[in-house]
C-alpha cells in the first residue's frame, strides 16, 4: 500500500474551503480532514475528536514540548495545533490527509514536511470574497472589516503554495483539487 498524500488546505475567511471539503469528504472515502487539538472550551454541538481534540493548556504544552505538532499557534489566548500522531498513522494507511490551517501554520508544515502538497483557495474576486462575508449576516461590521484586512494579506502570499484554485464554484473547485491530487499521486508512484 503507498503512503497517502499529506494537502494543505489554506486561504481567507469566507473562500470556500468548508464547503469544498464537505464535498471532497463526501464523495472520496480515501480522504480525511485532520482534526486540530485546542485549549479553548467545545462549543455548543462540538464533539471532542469531531470538531477538535480538546485539551488543556497542560496536555497542549507537554505535547508541545514532546515535538508533538505538525504546526501550532496560539490565538487569542487559546492554543491550536495539528497533532502529528493521527495524521501519520492516515498517512501510513494510504489515506490522503487534509489540514485546513491558515498561512502562518503551512509555513510549519512547509518546512517540516517539504513534500506536503499545498493549495491556497482564492475567491473569484476580492468584491465577490466582499459580498460573501457580509451575506453570511453572523457577524458584526467591524469582524468583518478585520477578515477582509487578514484576507487581503494572506492573498498576497498564494505564491508560497503549489497550486492556486479559484472557488468561483464549489463543485468545480472540488473537482479541480482532485484532480491535483491524482496528479501528485501519479507523480509519487
Amino acid at each position: 500500500m503507498s503512503k497517502g498524500l499529506l494537502v494543505v488546505f489554506a486561504g481567507a475567511s469566507g473562500v470556500g474551503k468548508g464547503t469544498i471539503m464537505k464535498r471532497l469528504l463526501a464523495g472520496n472515502p480515501n480522504i480525511r480532514l485532520s482534526v486540530s487539538a485546542t485549549t479553548r472550551a467545545p462549543r455548543e454541538g462540538e464533539v471532542n475528536g469531531r470538531e477538535y481534540y480538546f485539551v488543556t493548556r497542560e496536555e497542549f504544552d507537554d505535547l508541545l514540548a514532546k515535538d508533538g505538532f505538525l504546526e501550532h499557534a496560539e490565538y487569542v489566548g487559546n492554543c491550536y495545533g495539528t497533532p502529528k500522531e493521527p495524521v501519520f498513522r492516515m498517512l501510513d494507511e494510504g489515506l490522503d490527509v487534509f489540514l485546513e490551517i491558515e498561512l502562518k501554520g503551512f509555513l510549519q508544515v512547509k518546512k517540516a514536511y517539504p513534500e506536503c502538497v499545498s493549495i491556497f483557495i482564492v475567491p473569484p474576486s476580492f468584491e465577490e470574497l466582499q459580498a460573501r462575508l457580509h451575506g453570511r449576516g453572523t457577524e458584526s461590521e467591524e469582524v468583518i472589516a478585520e477578515r477582509l484586512k487578514t484576507a487581503r494579506e494572506e492573498l498576497e502570499h498564494r505564491h508560497l503554495f503549489d497550486y492556486v484554485v479559484v472557488n468561483d464554484d464549489a463543485d468545480r473547485a472540488a473537482n479541480e483539487v482532485l484532480s491535483i491530487i491524482s496528479d501528485r499521486k501519479s507523480i509519487k508512484e
